[in-house]
């Protein structure tokens, strides 16, 4: 196997564990705010939680790959966040929960934009978007895992075995420390002392360095804010929510929920292929504007057929999208700082996504689903608007086309 591709296996099965993670915690919510004793606000803020400790895992491993290497550190990202995982398991109490989720949410954090660097540097510049979609498609693999096996052991062995499974991780970290070897175009910067020297200045404010590159990331984080508010919101709560509002049960909202992931997966292949033939303008103007439609219709959705078909198509466009922001955002920034930009930004989306479940858990309990899905439509307008203002990168930091 080439090094391009042994990029993409490690990253996309890094990515499949992490939604696996997230989606456990989907599935086992209503046990957990059944067995806790919280409401529904309550049970959003551990997924508000995890996406502070990847914010904050983002930036710190960010900076420590730029700095020793992508693949060592990528794989010390993945042992911790097996060990927060595998601590939620065991927690007694929901703020046990809360500091398990944290810990995880640090080596996710790190995980992510550490994979799309790696991937970014490996491949050439007119299939960036076809390969981040491949690794992309991870998370979805780790959705239908997670819907699969919480369909076979939450009626079972109850919610703490889902989260057992989360030790399994450290395999697949030594695993890729043996196997994979380190960026070729990481190691070449550090053969530069000039490049050498930039390692040490503060990287952080090398993103918000000249007006333009400033006003790049604000939007750029503001888009990635938007995309996990979306999927949270649709993903975090819609299971319960259909257990409830369609009398479905947690292995009908499984089969709901395999559909929905097959749809992303499908919407994130077609999306790179768009973003490569296309542009990311163009790309990204015609899926949000479509996400804001869809999302807002199936809050109208009737009956088993109107609930899987509208879920899927949902999905399509709404997550389809998740496929370029790991090229999107590599390209605006140079190696030295490439894995600091990347999971800043989109850890910080996750953040302040994250925070989502909350709102959306409090306008289900308080208005109904209606309420809900005009929300992320009309987030999804807002991030068309940024993206609108999105100028083109300088030759020297480019590696995909934006076209108008």
């Amino acid at each position: 196997m080439n090094y391009r591709n042994k990029t993409v296996v490690a990253s996309v099965a890094g990515l499949t564990l992490e939604g696996m993670d997230i989606m456990f915690i989907s599935f086992a919510m209503s046990m957990i705010v059944a067995h806790f004793n919280i409401d529904l606000a309550t049970g959003g803020l551990i997924s508000s939680i995890t996406n502070i400790g990847m914010l904050l895992g983002g930036i710190v491993f960010g900076i420590l790959a730029d700095k020793f290497g992508r693949v060592r550190i990528f794989t010390y990202t993945i042992i911790l966040f097996a060990v927060g995982t595998a601590l939620t398991g065991f927690a007694t109490s929901i703020e046990q929960v809360y500091a398990s989720r944290f810990i995880a949410g640090l080596g996710a954090g790190g995980e992510y934009g550490i994979g799309m660097a790696l991937v970014a540097e490996a491949w050439p510049k007119h299939k960036q978007g076809r390969a981040s979609s491949y690794v992309s498609i991870g998370a979805q693999f780790g959705v239908i895992l997670a819907a699969l096996l919480s369909a076979i052991l939450l009626p079972t062995l109850g919610w703490r075995a889902l989260f057992f499974v989360g030790i399994l991780p450290v395999i697949f970290a030594y695993i890729v420390r043996k196997n994979l070897d380190e960026s070729p175009e990481w190691l070449a910067s550090r053969k530069e002392k000039k490049d050498a020297d930039k390692q040490e200045k503060g990287k952080l404010l090398q993103l918000f360095d000249t007006p333009r590159r400033a006003f790049t990331t604000i939007a750029l984080a503001v888009m990635a804010t938007v995309q996990i508010a979306g999927y949270n919101g649709l993903m975090i709560w819609l299971p319960s929510m259909l257990q409830q509002s369609q009398g479905l049960s947690v292995s009908s909202s499984a089969i709901w929920t395999i559909s929905t992931a097959v749809g992303m997966i499908i919407g994130m292949l077609t999306f790179g292929q768009f973003m490569d033939r296309f542009g990311a303008k163009r790309s990204y103007g015609i899926f949000l504007l479509a996400s804001a439609s869809a999302v807002f219709l199936y809050s109208y959705a009737e009956g088993s057929a109107g609930v899987l078909i509208g879920g899927a198509i949902v999905g399509f466009f709404s997550n389809g999208m998740f496929a370029g922001y790991g090229a999107l955002i590599s390209s605006y920034y140079p190696v030295q700082i490439r894995s600091t930009a990347t999971n800043t930004i989109f850890n910080f989306g996750r953040a302040l996504g994250g925070l989502s479940p909350i709102l959306v858990g409090y306008l289900l309990q308080n208005y109904d689903m209606t309420m809900a899905m005009t929300y992320l439509a009309v987030l999804y307008c807002v991030s068309f608007i940024f993206m609108l203002s999105l100028k083109k990168r300088p030759s020297n930091a480019s590696v995909i086309q934006l076209q108008a």
